[in-house]
């Protein structure tokens, strides 16, 4: 494998534009998109819809499903979600790539992180530009110098940007599920580490709801006449937390317990929340029984338990597909002088969604940068078109062959079978 000239007028093309693939990701970063805010989410969408018709390819805002949460009161509801951002070309292409990222983040519209700056050692700093509005100017910036390239008839491809990666993916799974069937290659765009490691094997994880339903009762006069469904949240969340080291790999946290009123009186409501990873398919099957087992025996006399929420994605281990597949990015990054490195991840993501249907994909191929999810949230610019030009060079090799992706395919569905 070696980069040809036609691959080179691509790398070029990436390299010229890299104020505006930096530009642009700060630009998007500026606006507020935490998953529940509707108007930052319309408005992030609409930035990223006008960029992607730049695009030779067809552009479309996909509806999502709405999804069912639960409310700190216990009570139900349903939450719309945003649409979906699709772009596709050559849908009929013998080689289909899907290309997957997320217009969400986790900072709500309160959130006093709102604006990029840059630090004083050049990194820049704000809301959401590693993860992942810097991985989707990258992923843009890959495919427009791909469409240069003389191959590229060769290669379908689909985009994919999601609005709630962050909270599950609750509207966007079925999508991304689809997607996953079709294609024979994924590329996703979560931040690298800071020194470019991708993540290799991921485990998988579970959002759980539990509601506790109980007594009112006057916490003075008639305590006993009472049911304390906030007392029998905390033996629930005592009893959830002791499955941790039962099982190698998998942790359960009980990140939010809410309920309960005044002082004087005995709860009569309350919710546990947790989340739950795990390393393979049987650990998944063992702790959704397990939990399943817990949520079914209430603690004490009064109580009544009602679980929501399940596993939301599967685990993604480094099988015979993706060993290969990141061989090949491997040798693409040495091409580039870029060393390729992976190592497990207790993290998921839309990569976990591809691989469960059926889809090898790689999914840090976003910018280098670090502390996602806080306030000190970084990106380094110089790696916007490093990481651009690795998945143009990617695309190109897809393209020519030296990748071969209906390989890569077919070693995915041999471990499914």
């Amino acid at each position: 494998m070696r980069i040809l000239p036609p691959d080179q007028i691509v790398l070029d093309h990436v390299a010229a534009r890299e104020t505006a693939i930096v530009g642009r990701a700060v630009d998007w970063a500026n606006v507020n998109s935490g998953s529940r805010n509707a108007g930052g989410l319309a408005q992030a969408l609409g930035l990223l819809e006008a960029e992607a018709r730049r695009l030779p390819a067809e552009v479309a805002r996909i509806p999502t499903r709405a999804s069912a949460t639960v409310a700190d009161d216990g009570a139900v509801r349903t939450e719309a979600h945003a649409d979906a951002l699709k772009i596709t070309a050559r849908p009929d292409a013998p080689i289909q790539v899907v290309l997957t990222g997320h217009y969400d983040t986790v900072f709500p519209a309160d959130s006093p992180f709102q604006t990029v700056v840059t630090r004083s050692d050049g990194a820049l700093n704000g809301p959401g530009i590693a993860d992942m509005k810097g991985g989707i100017s990258v992923m843009l910036a890959a495919l427009e110098a791909f469409e240069t390239h003389p191959d590229r008839e060769h290669v379908g491809w689909t985009v994919l940007l999601s609005p709630d990666e962050e909270i599950g993916s609750p509207a966007s799974a079925p999508l991304l599920a689809e997607l996953g069937g079709r294609g024979h290659v994924g590329l996703t765009y979560e931040p690298a580490l800071a020194d470019g490691t991708l993540a290799g094997a991921r485990k998988g994880s579970g959002n759980y709801h539990l509601i506790v339903a109980g007594k009112a009762a006057h916490a003075g006069r008639a305590f006993h006449e009472g049911a304390n469904a906030v007392a029998g949240a905390a033996i629930i969340a005592a009893r959830l937390h002791a499955l941790n080291g039962q099982r190698e790999g998998v942790t359960v946290n009980v990140a939010k317990i809410s309920g309960g009123g005044a002082l004087n009186v005995v709860a009569d409501n309350a919710v546990v929340r947790f989340n739950v990873r795990v390393p393979d398919a049987q650990s998944s099957a063992w702790v959704a029984e397990t939990v399943r087992g817990i949520a079914a025996e209430p603690p004490f006399p009064g109580l009544t338990l009602d679980l929501h929420g399940g596993m939301t994605r599967a685990p993604k281990p480094m099988d015979a597909s993706q060993t290969a597949l990141f061989e090949a990015v491997r040798r693409t990054g040495a091409l580039l002088g870029q060393p390729i490195a992976w190592k497990p991840s207790g993290g998921v993501c839309e990569g976990n969604n591809l691989h469960a249907a059926g889809l090898p994909n790689i999914d840090t191929l976003g910018v280098l940068g670090g502390d996602i999810h806080s306030d000190q949230e970084f990106a380094w610019p110089a790696s916007f078109v490093a990481r651009a030009q690795l998945s143009a060079l990617i695309l190109c090799k897809i393209a020519s062959g030296e990748i071969d992706a209906l390989k890569l395919k077919q070693l995915r569905l041999e471990t499914m079978a």
